[in-house]
Order: structure tokens, then sequence, then C-alpha cells
């Protein structure tokens, strides 16, 4: 993992040793790579480790998405290796026996209005990795006369410049001249938060080709947009400026100089292309390009892993863990183990370290310490065994049934309380048992089973967890049915997209348009994209169709004829939409063909 000065080591995220997960959840676990006070004028580069970016294995990928208020993300679209799903109402996403590469997997979340969520994660075969991730909202920070180029300045001091006359279109490549919309987020290197909101694990290629930990002192997301939406781009032979700010607490041991990397998106990593000079309290350097930009240390890690479980040999899922510098604990960084206890990450090398663990995110008193020291080869610290405080602890359990009364096999148990969500497993005969760590109980939570194969969920069921035993008996996933899909026939040609195998989601209206849209999608690139009026809305209503786009339809179409879309479901948020249209969409030039579309669709509400 990487190391971020001062109390967000984790940012250094974690690499996975044997393992797993590198940020910040479950199978992540903190680690960063040792400050050290460094300054990079003067820096001696460690040994090259190249990257192996072709060797592949089998990952198993779990994880929630929240937004920028810890709110869960419905129908985020989440891509690993060739696999693709969506989140659920609870923002939880599960891609099974996916390949990718070993040394850096990459896991790619996409939400309308969000900078992509990216995790990266040193994958091994047979463990499953977790996540949780937090989407950083595209706020416009200003705008810029492409002509005359200017600077936008965010509300925590992230300072974007643009000269002028350096902006074209990013797909064409074409000359832009109009208003550019600076969309930024500057990206704290001290926040707890760091491994939830940052892209990659903190591992990047350096000038030389080799594969680092970095020690971060600040990041930035920039996209820029036309005044239609297309995307932009710095021309070639042009350079913006960035400006970071650097946060008091670690001003003081920020380099004169320090590296400026860029991410790519494609292999999860960092690039070293630049250099960027401290000028006060904040950093400053020119890219040629517009991504996810960091300013960091570059340093050798071993890799760490850990299994930890209870006094009965239960696996301790979702716990937050800690390592800090023994001699500077300002230097540290968090993770959470996944639901077999596991947690693992890249750490400092030659270091004296504190691991610790706590019962979630919230608590303040570490339930478990310990000090190790690293050399430099890859080390696990194998089973630990944790005797719980029984004011912390509860065990939870029951079955789960479907609607034929038969135990459910392919699902999930989520469990809702003010820690969040977390998913649990269910066992070959419909049984879940599962240990639940708290800051007090007793505890008041929701809980609902899914079954996976006969898309029903179970009625939420309220409970307060207590101390010991906790025994629910069983949990009919029945009733109320969870089944997605967007079909539609063209002339007659019917074509169907089904969730959870194929990509569907719908996007809530806004202020300035106020309307619904709803995309289907498939790993061929095939896709539908709908939009209609919300006027009104809700069961029996109509709504009228503004657009409709598919890849099964090459030319350009209007609606002349008015095309009336019937609402048969509308629940709440998180709940589902239901519907149909049949109308015409015509060629908008000669000879005017015409496209008969009969489409149904249901779609969980966003």
């Amino acid at each position: 993992m990487n190391l971020t000065p001062k109390n967000n080591f984790m940012k250094l995220h974690l690499t996975k040793t044997n393992g797993l997960l590198i940020l910040l959840v479950t199978t992540t676990l903190i680690f960063f790579s040792c400050q050290k006070n460094i300054s990079y004028d003067i820096f001696v580069p460690d040994p090259i480790i190249p990257a192996d970016l072709s060797t592949k294995v089998n990952s198993t990928i779990t994880g929630f998405v929240t937004d920028e208020n810890n709110a869960p993300v419905l129908n985020a679209n989440v891509t690993a290796g060739n696999a693709t799903t969506t989140t659920n109402r609870f923002g939880f996403f599960e891609i099974k026996n996916v390949q990718v590469v070993q040394t850096a997997a990459v896991v790619t979340v996409q939400q309308p209005g969000y900078f992509k969520g990216i995790k990266t994660y040193i994958a091994t075969a047979d463990k499953a990795v977790f996540f949780r991730i937090k989407l950083l909202p595209k706020t416009n920070a200003g705008t810029i006369a492409a002509l005359l180029g200017g600077t936008v300045t965010t509300a925590n001091g992230l300072k974007i410049t643009l000269p002028a006359n350096a902006v074209v279109n990013a797909t064409t490549n074409a000359a832009y001249a109009g208003p550019v919309k600076v969309a930024a987020k500057w990206i704290d290197p001290t926040s707890t938060e760091l491994n939830a909101i940052m892209p990659g694990d903190l591992r990047g290629i350096d000038l030389n080709n080799g594969l680092k930990l970095l020690t971060t002192y600040g990041m930035a997301a920039v996209e820029l947009t036309g005044n239609a939406g297309e995307v932009l781009q710095i021309a070639t032979g042009k350079k913006a400026t960035l400006n970071f700010p650097i946060p008091a607490a670690i001003n003081g041991t920020a380099p004169a100089s320090i590296p400026l990397w860029s991410f790519n998106e494609t292999n999860g990593l960092w690039k070293q292309e630049g250099i960027a000079t401290k000028t006060g309290t904040e950093y400053m350097g020119e890219v040629s390009h517009f991504s996810f930009w960091n300013c960091d240390v570059p340093n050798n890690y071993v890799q760490f892993n850990s299994t930890l479980k209870d006094a009965s040999g239960n696996p301790l899922s979702y716990l937050q863990t800690k390592i800090s510098v023994v001699s500077n604990p300002a230097i540290a960084g968090y993770g959470l183990t996944d639901s077999n206890g596991y947690v693992s990450g890249a750490i400092p090398n030659n270091s004296t370290l504190k691991f610790e663990v706590f019962t979630s995110t919230s608590c303040g008193t570490a339930i478990y310490s310990q000090t190790f020291t690293t050399t430099n080869a890859n080390l696990s610290l194998g089973i630990i065994t944790i005797n719980l405080p029984a004011a912390n602890f509860s065990t939870v359990s029951g079955t789960v049934t479907n609607c034929a009364n038969a135990a459910v096999t392919n699902g999930r148990v989520f469990l809702s309380s003010a820690y969040g969500f977390t998913a649990y497993g269910i066992s070959s005969t419909g049984a879940f048992s599962f240990t639940k760590l708290s800051c007090s109980l007793p505890e008041t939570a929701i809980i609902i089973a899914d079954d996976f194969t006969g898309l029903q969920q179970s009625t939420p069921l309220n409970i307060t967890l207590v101390q010991g035993s906790n025994s629910l008996g069983n949990l009919q996933a029945c009733g109320i049915t969870t089944q997605r899909f967007f079909n539609f026939t063209i002339n007659g040609t019917a074509h169907n997209f089904t969730a959870p195998a194929d990509s569907i989601t719908q996007y809530s209206s806004t202020p300035t348009n106020n309307n619904l849209s709803i995309q289907a999608s498939n790993n061929t690139n095939n896709f539908v994209f709908l939009r209609m009026n919300n006027t009104g809305i809700g069961v029996n209503s109509t709504q009228i169709l503004q657009s409709l786009e598919t890849n099964y339809i090459t030319d350009t179409t209007n609606i002349t004829t008015p095309i009336n879309v019937t609402i048969t479901e509308y629940g709440s948020a998180g709940q589902f939409m239901s519907g149909n249209f049949t109308g015409t969409l015509t060629k908008s030039t000669a000879p005017f063909t015409a496209y008969n579309i009969v489409c149904s669709f249901r779609v969980r509400r966003q």
C-alpha cells in the first residue's frame, strides 16, 4: 500500500499480497510506503521492480458503491476484466470468477454525473476481493474561454489554468473555440476516506518502468467539456497548469519537488509524467492532458496479509484495520477485512509497524494490536485469533427459502445499520451465520434476503442486535420481484436485455431537465437509450417519449407522431418502474424509412 504522509496511510493503498484487495475495503489493508522524511531532490531510487501486466488469474469481486453523501448508488455500471454488472439498491455489486491481470486487476465503476471510481488490486487465485467505493461528483469549478485561456479555482484551492487556444475535441481532435466547462475535484491526501475515493491503489510505474508504492501529497480529478457536452482535451504541444493545495498537517514534510503522475484507467496504475514544484503551501506542475493527477514520492514495498477469526474459528468480516509506523504513528493506513476475514496490502519494507483491529470505521478503541518488523521479504501474519469483547459482538443466523419454500442457494443476505451496508453469503442448505461487531450493543438494523435465481427478495425485517446469539429464523425471499429487463422490437425483430447479465440503468430527472432516461447495454456493444418526459409520473400515467437511440438503427431519426409511454409500476427510489409503448421513428432524410417500435421495460429507480 502506499502511504500518505499523515494519517492516511491507507492511501497508499493496499496492494494485496497474496490476495486481494487493495483499496480500502476488506481485503485491502492499508499500507503505505513509508515516508521517511525524504526530499525528492536528493532521492536515490530503489531497485527496479518491473510490472508483470500479462499474467492473469480468475478473481471474484464484491463491494458497495456510495455517493458523496454515503448513500447507496443504484444501477452504477461496474466492470472487471470482460465482465459487467450493475449495483443493486444497496449499492452492492458482485462479479464472479472473472479473469483479471494478477499484478494489477482493475475494477471500474461508472455513473452519470460522477468521475469514474476505479480500484486496482493484486489478484490471487481462489481469493475474493471486497471494496467500498465512494464516487466523486463532477462539480463544475467554473468556465474558461478557450480562445483566451484562464484559471478556475475550487473552494479548497485546486487551480486549473488553460493557455489560450489550447483545447480540442477529444474525439475528433478538432480545435475548440467555445466556453470550456471545468469539472474538478481535489482529493485530500490526509482524508480518512482516501482509499474509498481515490483511483487505483497508489502504485505506479516510474520513468525506469519500475513498479513503486506511492506516498501521496495530493490528487486531482479534472474533466473538460464543451458547450454541447462534448469531452475536450488539451491540444498537442500545449500544456495546462495544476496547482495542488498541500494540507497544513503534511506541508512541513512535503519535498521541494515531487514526481507528478497521471492515472492510466486501462491498467489501473499511475504513470510518472513530470515534476511538480512546491511553492508555499501548494504544488505546481504542468500537464499535457486531463484525467486524475497525483503528487507522489515513490518507494519500494513488500506484501502483507493476515486472516482474522474469532475464538470459535469464524471469520471476522468487514473489520477496520490499521497499520502505522511505530516511530511515526501519523503515518498510517486503513482497510477492511473481507467476508472471510482476510486482509492484505503493500507495506513499507525494513520498518517496525503496528497492526491494529477495530470493530468498525466508527469505533475508536482497538480490539487487537500487534507490533511487527518487515524486511525485504513479503510477510504473512497468518491466522490471528481475536477474543471479542462481549459488549461489541453478536452472532446472527437464520435460513433463506424461496417462493416454493425450498432453500435459496444463490443469493445474499444484506444488513443495513448505522455503520452502512454489509452482505453475507448463503450456504448450499440455505443457511447463513455471521459474526457482527458493533461499537456498542444493542444495535438496530434492517435485514433483507435476496434470491438471485428466482429474482425475489424478502420483506425488509427490522431487528435489534443484542450480545450473543441472534436467531432470525427463516427469511422467505418471495413477494417482491427484483427482475429487470428492457425488451423491444424494431419492425418485428426482437432485441432483449436482461439484468444482471446485461447492464440496465435508469437516470433521475434533474431540476433543469425534467425527464427520465433508461439505458441498456451488453458486452457486445449493443445498446438502447431512451428519454421520456417526467410530468406527474406515477402508475397509469402516460409520459411523452422524447428520443430513442440504439445501434440497431444507424439512421438519424425523428419522432413525427407523439409516442406515449404508459407507466404500469412506479415504486419509490430503489424500487421499480415498469412501462411500455408502441410508436414509429422516422428517418430524418429521404427516403424517410419508418422504424416501428414495440417496447416494454422494468428498471429499478435511481
